[in-house]
């Protein structure tokens, strides 16, 4: 009897659950509906702020950073990568993908790591507008690699996206013309199903496109006054390890210590009476909230595709995977002693310790108003598309990525306005940042609410919270087969990612 009522119970157990699975596909599975299951009554905006402030994702899948006990060490600055040869037309560069150790602690074993031209990260590519580009890429690695500019416009057969395959131990050669105005990107590998991992490994570094008659009024000393900022979390093991399949999460994966620019805890001597940071969302999955300790303002200059029309003061800068930012901080009323810190929460990023300063020269922000920066009165959106899903089932508009499917098909020079929809789940969604190949664009609304995108200028990564709409416009220049994919790397190694070709 006691048996019988075991099996039962179990039998009912088993209903329940198939019931509850059955029912909640049931009321997501449309994706332009609006239909909500108990977990996404939350509030998107507050839930993603939450989110954004801790670099959490949802689905119950935060790990908090935590302070490093690590003594602090000066910020490490990337090199910048020399050219083979040049002329006032042409620069060529080489570009290597390979294996090393990293010392990121004062004690213990190094780390085994991945880098470009070096053991961690990459060097930074100048890339002047006009001037046409050559780069060698060779892979050194013993696996597959590509090399992804994010941000640069350039033709989709020099884009490094998962066809354009580097094979281990060979090299391939990308020839491009620099066409785009003064901007901070980043280059990384961008092979399907491995992205996240050689990410995690190391594998990152920054392009600065230049413009030789610009007469911008900001700091350009690199190094002393122009400082660059790659933001990244991980989780090493005992033995100084990063063991990614032991971190690996599906919906994003999250590391316990802060590491910028390949440095854990660091600190940065201040000469000048301001400073320009760019900053760099290099983490698979985390959201950053950045503010100052003591929380004065600082100002924004530019975001991913370049200065903004208009700077802004800001208390806060929030930086989804794969964004960038531009600001400047005041240190003209910190007497030589004091320190100052960039904050995650409570986590120390970076410790600003002011010297004897110099005079930057710099008064007043002086930022153009471009043409691509116009507002515009057509917001009516051409395309739309609905991110969906968690771990390993995740969709744009219903599918998964099929390298053999084109998605979307736009002709060149026309102007696309998109419609972007975070399509909440029962757990209520979580932040996805999408990011769009070969192009950048204009932020027009969200949830139907103009932007006045001149303050955050031109983009091609943008943070979408759950429930959220988003419309954004563009003029594809380039030709060929391009990507649009969430910047989690987890979710697009797993298929949340789309073709659009340009013809």
């Amino acid at each position: 009897m006691k048996k019988m009522s075991l099996l039962i119970a179990l039998s009912m157990i088993v209903i329940l659950l198939i019931g509850g699975i059955s029912a909640y596909f049931f009321m997501t599975r449309n994706p332009m509906t609006g239909n909500r299951s108990m977990g996404s009554m939350m509030d998107s905006k507050n839930h993603s702020m939450m989110d954004m402030g801790k670099g959490e994702m949802g689905h119950g899948t935060a790990v908090d950073l935590e302070q490093s006990n690590e003594v602090t060490k000066p910020l490490k600055i990337p090199q910048m990568l020399k050219p083979d040869h040049q002329d006032q037309q042409n620069v060529h560069y080489t570009v290597l993908a390979q294996e090393g150790e990293t010392s990121f602690f004062s004690k213990g074993s190094q780390t085994k790591t991945f880098g470009y031209n070096g053991n961690y990260l990459g060097p930074v590519i100048q890339l002047e507008k006009g001037k046409t580009v050559t780069i060698r890429t060779v892979n050194r690695l013993s696996e597959p690699t590509t090399f992804h500019w994010h941000g640069l416009v350039v033709p989709s057969s020099v884009d490094g996206g998962p066809h354009q395959l580097v094979q281990a131990g060979e090299q391939k050669e990308v020839t491009f013309k620099v066409q785009q105005d003064e901007a901070t990107l980043w280059f990384h590998p961008h092979p399907m199903g491995e992205t996240a991992a050689q990410v995690y490994k190391g594998l990152a570094g920054l392009m600065y496109v230049t413009d030789s008659s610009s007469t911008f009024s900001v700091p350009k000393a690199y190094g002393k006054n122009d400082i660059p900022v790659i933001l990244q979390d991980r989780t090493f093991q005992k033995d100084h390890q990063l063991k990614y399949k032991e971190s690996e999460n599906p919906d994003g994966t999250l590391g316990k210590t802060l590491v910028v620019n390949g440095t854990i805890h660091p600190y940065f001597d201040v000469k000048y009476d301001q400073i320009r940071l760019r900053f760099v969302n290099g983490s698979n999955a985390r959201n950053y909230s950045i503010k100052l300790s003591d929380g004065s303002t600082f100002t924004q200059i530019a975001g991913d595709g370049g200065y903004v029309s208009k700077a802004q003061k800001k208390t806060n800068l929030a930086l989804s995977p794969g964004e960038r930012a531009e600001v400047l901080i005041d240190f003209s009323h910190k007497k030589p002693g004091e320190s100052l810190s960039l904050k995650q929460g409570n986590i120390d990023i970076l410790t600003f310790r002011v010297k004897e300063k110099q005079k930057t020269g710099v008064n007043n922000v002086q930022l153009k108003k471009t043409r691509e920066n116009e507002q515009t009165t057509d917001t009516k959106a051409d395309r739309k598309f609905v991110l969906f899903g968690m771990g390993k089932h995740v969709e744009i508009n219903g599918k998964k990525f099929d390298e053999k499917r084109v998605d979307v098909r736009v002709k060149q020079n026309a102007i696309e306005t998109w419609e972007i929809y975070n399509k909440k789940d029962m757990m209520g969604g979580m932040i996805h940042p999408f990011h769009i190949h070969g192009v950048q664009f204009k932020v027009l609304e969200r949830d139907g609410k103009r932007v006045n995108h001149q303050k955050d200028g031109l983009k091609d990564t943008i943070a979408v919270r759950p429930g959220e709409h988003v419309k954004i416009q563009m003029t594809f220049k380039e030709k060929g087969l391009f990507m649009y994919h969430c910047h989690i790397l987890e979710h697009e190694d797993n298929g949340m990612m789309g073709q659009l070709e340009v013809n």
